[in-house]
Order: structure tokens, then C-alpha cells, then sequence
């Protein structure tokens, strides 16, 4: 599959340069929003082996498809077909790094029956083909990576990628803390009002975590379309944030959220203490702490009884440190891949 794919648009097919011997084996386009429960199919049937505990719904699915930026899914996607059914998918789409540099994203869901078929090769080879095709157009003096993720237990996908020549750069942590009882008491420093959030003061909040988050490892430019795109979610939830404020100036923030339908499909009842930010001027003062414990309280409050949070393992802010001493421990590891383009 070196060779690049031919795309019949007229009949929707994508004809693969080595088709995978897979009887009624059919690649083929983006169809619009008839496909919406068909990608959930695929996501709800791999959630087991994969060990994914977010649900996945066509709500959220048509809220994601609503904001891409960098994508066309018309041209940027590509389905498997057995026997007329829907067994997998792909899609990629570029972003601006903060360091200057060009991330070339992708991923590639695929029911477990049909893995080790080469199923997902084909629908990987087809994603960076087209990455390729798109960075053709992008200037040649910046660094241009291929960017794809994966946890710990997919081992599927990182056999995949490593067979590719994508290295693991990175490992990003998912930390539990189990209860919350015993709530640290943390002093908020002089000159911080913290409060919670209200959606008038999404803009702000908003802006103050962009600007926070540029100096994070690996990340992209936050795009306008997202500031639009959160609010539509149904874990938008201002209520629950809990905002530092210096005067008039977001200081940091913690945009806690509550997933119910994880939850019900769990059984469990975790908050997500999540967005945790502290802008520059207002670093090393205590602010995060002094953020977090309340919101443990919010969460309390709320009926959960445990609290979840994702992290990058060599955050150099002493995050991972400041999340063991607030009684968080490590559950799952996930990891990054690259490979320069």
C-alpha cells in the first residue's frame, strides 16, 4: 500500500492500491450525518477490548462533526464495509503547534473481529496519504509530524503504529482519586476571590485558559470554533467551575464537569476535575491547590463520590506532583505518537 489511493468520487468507493483479502470488503467516503450511528457503532462495539469508559452518543458525535477545523470529513475520512455494514473508520486533519511546528492527526477505529486482518492498515495508509497530500500545501520551512495517540491497553493500535515506524515520545497519565472525604484544607492566596463560573464569563475564562495552556507540551492553538463548540456539550456546566479571579482578571480555573451517562454505564459517580489552569503572573502562589479542594467540594456536593483528572506524566509545572499530594493516584497510562512526516 506505498502507492497512493485513487478515489472514485462519483461512486463514493475508494478503490486501496493492496486490497486486504476480506470477502464484500468495501472502502468507500463520508455519507454525511446518516453515518453518525454507524461511527457510534464501531466506538460502542470496540469499548470493551479497548477499555474506554467514555460513551459515545450521535448527539455528541453530530457536535463534533459541527466544529472541525482543519477537516473536510468529505475528503479526510475513509469507511470499511463488510457485506454492506460499517466495521471501522478513519479520519485525519492538521493543526498549528504552539512551538511553530505542523501536527498531522489521525485515527482509525475498528471492530475487534476485524482486526489483524489488515483492515486497519489499509484505513491508516489511506489517512496519511492524504496527510501527505495536504502537507504539500503547507510551508516547507516548519517541522511536520505525523501525531496519533493511543492507551495503554490498545494494543492493537500501538503494534500498528510501532510497525510503522511512529515512536512513542510521551506518556499522558489518567489519575483517580478514589473518594472525597478529607478534603485538604489549601489558603487562597491574598488578593484571589475564587467563585464559580457563570456562562457571561465564558469569554474570559476562556481566553485565560488558551493563554495558559500554550506553554503545555505539544499543544495546539486553540481554535475560535471551540470556544463555540464546549458550550454545546452537555457537560458544559459553568456551575461547577471553580475561577480565581485577581480584580477583574481570570487568574486560573478548574472547569469541572460531570458525565451522567458514563456514569450510569459505569456505575459509578466521578466528577472530572479537568482544564485545571493558572496563568503566568499568578504561578507558584498556590492558586492550583486552592482551586482544586473546592472543587472536590462542588463534586460533593453533586452526589459523586470520586474525582478523575488526565495529565502529562513530565508536565514540568509539578503538576503530577501537586495531583499525588491532593490524594489522586495513577489508573492508565496513554501515550503519543510520533513520526516526522
Amino acid at each position: 500500500m506505498n502507492k497512493m489511493s485513487s478515489i472514485n468520487l462519483l461512486e463514493n468507493e475508494i478503490i486501496v492500491a493492496e486490497m486486504p483479502d476480506v470477502t464484500s470488503l468495501r472502502f468507500r467516503h463520508f455519507q454525511g450525518e446518516s453515518d453518525y450511528p454507524l461511527m457510534v457503532t464501531v466506538l460502542e462495539g470496540s469499548r470493551e477490548v479497548d477499555e474506554r469508559e467514555w460513551i459515545s452518543t450521535v448527539e455528541e458525535t453530530a457536535i463534533d462533526y459541527a466544529h472541525l477545523v482543519n477537516c473536510d470529513p468529505l475528503t479526510d475520512m475513509i469507511f470499511a464495509e463488510i457485506d454492506g455494514e460499517v466495521v471501522g473508520y478513519g479520519r485525519c486533519w492538521w493543526n498549528d503547534l504552539v512551538d511553530g511546528n505542523l501536527a498531522y492527526r489521525f485515527f482509525v477505529h475498528l471492530l475487534p473481529n476485524w482486526r489483524g486482518t489488515g483492515i486497519r492498515l489499509a484505513l491508516l495508509r489511506f489517512l496519511k496519504q492524504r496527510l501527505r497530500q495536504m502537507a504539500a500545501e503547507h510551508p516547507t520551512d516548519r517541522e511536520k509530524l505525523f501525531v496519533s495517540w493511543a492507551m495503554e491497553v490498545e494494543t492493537d493500535w500501538i503494534n500498528l503504529m510501532q510497525t510503522e515506524g511512529h515512536e512513542i515520545v510521551r506518556y499522558g497519565l489518567d489519575m483517580v482519586r478514589p473518594n472525597l472525604n478529607n478534603i485538604p484544607d489549601c489558603p487562597v492566596p491574598d488578593g484571589i476571590d475564587i467563585r464559580r463560573g457563570t456562562l457571561a464569563e465564558w469569554r474570559p475564562i476562556w481566553e485565560a485558559a488558551r493563554e495558559a495552556f500554550r506553554d503545555h507540551w505539544g499543544m495546539s492553538e486553540w481554535e475560535e470554533e471551540s470556544f463555540t463548540a464546549w458550550q454545546e456539550y452537555p457537560t458544559f456546566k459553568p456551575d461547577l467551575w471553580q475561577i480565581a479571579w485577581a480584580g477583574d482578571e481570570v487568574a486560573g480555573g478548574v472547569l469541572n464537569f460531570i458525565d451522567q451517562k458514563e456514569n450510569e454505564d459505569n456505575d459509578r459517580l466521578r466528577g472530572y476535575t479537568e482544564t485545571i489552569f493558572v496563568q503566568r503572573p499568578w504561578r507558584k502562589e498556590g492558586i492550583a491547590k486552592a482551586l482544586i479542594a473546592p472543587s472536590f467540594q462542588v463534586l460533593k456536593d453533586a452526589g459523586m463520590t470520586e474525582a478523575a483528572l488526565g495529565v502529562d506524566a513530565e508536565n514540568l509545572s509539578g503538576a503530577l506532583h501537586l495531583y499525588r499530594k491532593m490524594g489522586f493516584a495513577e489508573e492508565k497510562r496513554g501515550m503519543p505518537f510520533h513520526k516526522p512526516l
